[in-house]
């Protein structure tokens, strides 16, 4: 039986048709027409400069293709958040005259829940292909805005990358949304490393497979408390070499353990390559900072602050905000958009009575209290993160992938 995805408040087929305004044929039609505006609304001279951005860095120092082209404007007009929260397709539809039918505003606005992957292909009934995501290990029965004809060319255990999207929130049909890379069945083994290698990139890729997201969230607790156990906290502040070296030994133990399982029934897979040294690898640049603090958050996981151990001392003595090199750094911390409130938030829980006289200084505003205050603080300079769904640090191998990955080039 195929395990097709859905969500527990998700009405079934027969209720979901009744309850749209128009035939599902004819709203897979219209969504193409939408597609093509939206496209181009995203290309308009008020978004260029995003986008031209958004392109530059998908290209790297080399051309590029039209996939990468196609994948990267897709992503914008759907899932890249403007400066103030919103996306383009919500700009989209509120902007557009005349304005969209109440089936057409749900239909785009659920093209924000994009599923990208590496999808193994089955053939169904006509105009239907259905897609087995080797990373979440779910199947979504697809069709195209442009015809069956642009599926034809996928035969049965083919494999694909693209990105697919809800036809409407209350059916179980799913379109495709920009570009598909085919690759042949012989190519199964080198399809299911690429696979691995988003999953441990992105374990937010699993986060429609239930199952797979509750044991991954497993996964990270017992590993935290397996960190804990060995430090004597979830955090812990050491020079970058020994972090380096304690890191591998964590992870050495950790894959020793874990073997056993994973030669007999293909396990769980960690979000790291199997190699203890590797995994417990610092940044090069990290090997010249004062300290690295190592945090192991129940819900982030295990992550890395570079010279953590100066600002554990500034708010420790809060007189040190008078020496630049301090205040440069928390400065830093505040407005990297990738360093999430996580540190911040640690720093205050360690030292609560050098919170108000750190951040009075840095922000200048004597009446700066981080009770009444610091959320705010956080929301408005790290605002990327409180939009994020919480995935957990692991990822986990659904069956076929494992078989996949056990499969000799």
């Amino acid at each position: 039986m195929l395990q097709v995805p859905h969500d527990d408040d998700t009405p079934d087929g027969a209720a979901a048709a009744e309850a749209l305004s128009m035939p599902v044929t004819e709203l897979v039609a219209r969504s193409g027409e939408l597609k093509s505006e939206l496209v181009e609304f995203a290309q308009h001279s008020r978004f260029g400069r995003q986008l031209a951005a958004r392109l530059r860095a998908a290209g790297g120092s080399g051309l590029l293709d039209e996939g990468i082209a196609v994948r990267t404007v897709d992503h914008f007009a759907l899932q890249h958040r403007l400066h103030d929260g919103t996306t383009v397709v919500e700009r989209f539809i509120a902007q557009r005259r005349p304005p969209l039918t109440a089936d057409e505003r749900a239909m785009l606005l659920g093209w924000r829940d994009v599923v990208e992957g590496l999808f193994e292909v089955h053939r169904a009934d006509e105009g239907t292909v259905v897609f087995h995501n080797l990373i979440d290990d779910l199947h979504y029965p697809v069709c195209s805005n442009m015809g069956s004809e642009a599926l034809a060319v996928l035969e049965q255990g083919m494999f694909t990358y693209g990105r697919i999207v809800p036809v409407h929130p209350v059916i179980g049909h799913w379109l495709v949304s920009g570009y598909l890379s085919p690759y042949p069945q012989s190519s199964g083994p080198d399809v299911a490393r690429a696979a691995l290698r988003m999953a441990t990139a992105d374990p937010g890729l699993l986060r429609r497979n239930r199952d797979l997201v509750r044991r991954a969230w497993q996964m990270q607790a017992e590993d935290r408390a397996v960190f804990i156990d060995r430090f004597g906290s979830d955090l812990v502040i050491l020079p970058p070499a020994t972090a380096q070296e304690q890191l591998a030994e964590h992870h050495r133990r950790r894959l020793e353990e874990a073997m056993p399982s994973a030669e007999t029934d293909g396990g769980p897979t960690t979000n790291s390559a199997p190699d203890a040294e590797e995994m417990g690898r610092l940044p090069g640049y990290y090997m010249d900072a004062d300290s690295v603090g190592l945090i192991y958050d129940e819900i982030e996981g295990l992550n890395y602050y570079l010279d953590f151990g100066r600002l554990d001392t500034l708010f420790a003595n809060p007189a040190l905000a008078g020496d630049h090199t301090y205040i440069t750094l928390l400065r830093n911390y505040l407005s990297d958009d990738t360093v999430s409130p996580l540190p911040l938030r640690r720093l205050v829980q360690r030292h609560p009575d050098g919170a108000d006289a750190v951040f009075r200084a840095l922000l200048r505003k004597p009446g700066f209290s981080w009770t009444r205050d610091g959320e705010d603080l956080l929301r408005s300079r790290k605002k990327s993160f409180f939009q994020q769904d919480k995935a957990p640090s692991f990822s986990v191998v659904g069956e076929r992938l494992a078989e996949l990955l056990r499969t000799p080039d």
